[in-house]
């Protein structure tokens, strides 16, 4: 697979990374396996996929705990990516940014994970009641510790600012200036997909004149943009999308034209191919990569079948008339918040 470089520390990771959280939180909890999340870990990096994204917050500590069980033989051949700040109660999730929890969050991560090092760490949200340089000088001593080897920033569920002409991430970029300010910001990770584009207005420019990396998160649209839902079959109650508007049926059946543009371009590349059929889904992962050198998209999946899949994308090279059908494809209905 292609290798794709994350931040001036110059961290090679292969171009398309794999997504964790389905495995243990937040999607399907009846479809959950682990034994199948394991070789959905083996089947990516089979392929060439290296990074792997999970928090300590998913499950809660399950998805470390699956992600270092899958790594046990195999950890030189990944670059594991976990998360630090939210805690999980009952019915709320909250922010911590203190320092000392921190620097505990870390070393409880790393036991879990079965590993010395931790190859990005990224903070997960800010907390509200902690300055962000506190939050993130106590990460930056982590790497001084040799505990982590590069420091990120989590902008997903970043909101737009309140002044008039306010873009998605005007205060995410205001948030990484500051923390630049202590230690340089290796990675970015946010949402960006065919039908959530927010993030080429500012925050990827951003990126790209820092080098720093961009992991693009949710770039399936959450499993829309693969194809394989159907309008109105629902989605079990702990599913995170049984809640968002999107994907109630009215709005999955407006929006299926962005569906059968990413089928025009798949067949397309499907009848010049040899062997292999090209998917919607691996022309939506394409459109990402096509973003920039900087830019690695990040799918989640808990099946080997769709990881497989995902990681052949790597390989799909969308030409001028794919990239034109792609960028005319009507925005997404319905709002994401």
């Amino acid at each position: 697979m292609e290798r794709r470089t994350i931040g001036a520390a110059a961290l090679e990771v292969g171009a398309v990374g794999l997504g964790c959280m389905p495995m243990s939180w937040a999607y399907s909890g009846s479809r959950q396996r682990g034994e199948e999340s394991l070789r959905t870990v083996h089947t990516a990096l089979d392929r060439g996929v290296t990074l792997l994204d999970t928090a300590d917050m998913y499950g809660p500590f399950k998805n470390e705990l699956l992600v270092g069980r899958a790594l046990k033989d195999r950890r030189s051949e990944a670059f594991v990516s976990t998360k630090v700040g939210r805690l999980v109660g009952e019915q709320h999730i909250v922010a911590n940014g203190r320092p000392g929890y921190v620097k505990r969050a870390c070393d409880a991560s790393l036991r879990r994970l079965q590993t010395d090092v931790i190859d990005l760490y990224q903070l997960h949200r800010e907390d509200p009641e902690v300055p962000v340089e506190e939050t993130w000088g106590a990460m930056a001593e982590l790497v001084t510790a040799g505990k982590v080897r590069a420091l990120g920033l989590c902008a997903m569920g970043a909101r737009p600012g309140r002044g008039p002409g306010a873009r998605l991430h005007d205060e995410t970029i205001r948030r990484l200036e500051r923390v630049q300010q202590v230690f340089p910001v290796s990675a970015v990770e946010a949402e960006l997909s065919v039908w959530s584009r927010q993030a080429l207005e500012s925050l990827l420019p951003w990126c790209e004149a820092r080098g720093v990396g961009f992991l693009a998160a949710m770039p399936l649209g959450s499993g829309f943009l693969t194809g394989t839902l159907t309008p109105g079959e629902g989605f079990e109650r702990d599913d995170l999308r049984a809640r968002h508007p999107r994907f109630t049926a009215e709005m999955m059946a407006a929006n299926q034209s962005i569906v059968v543009g990413l089928r025009r371009v798949a067949a397309r590349h499907s009848a010049a191919a040899e062997e292999a059929r090209v998917t919607p889904a691996q022309v939506a992962l394409a459109w990402v990569l096509s973003r920039g050198r900087h830019v690695v998209p990040v799918p989640g999946t808990k099946r080997a079948c769709w990881a497989a899949e995902n990681a052949g994308a790597a390989g799909l090279r969308l030409t001028a008339e794919d990239l034109a059908e792609v960028a005319g494809l009507p925005p997404a209905l319905g709002s994401w918040d």
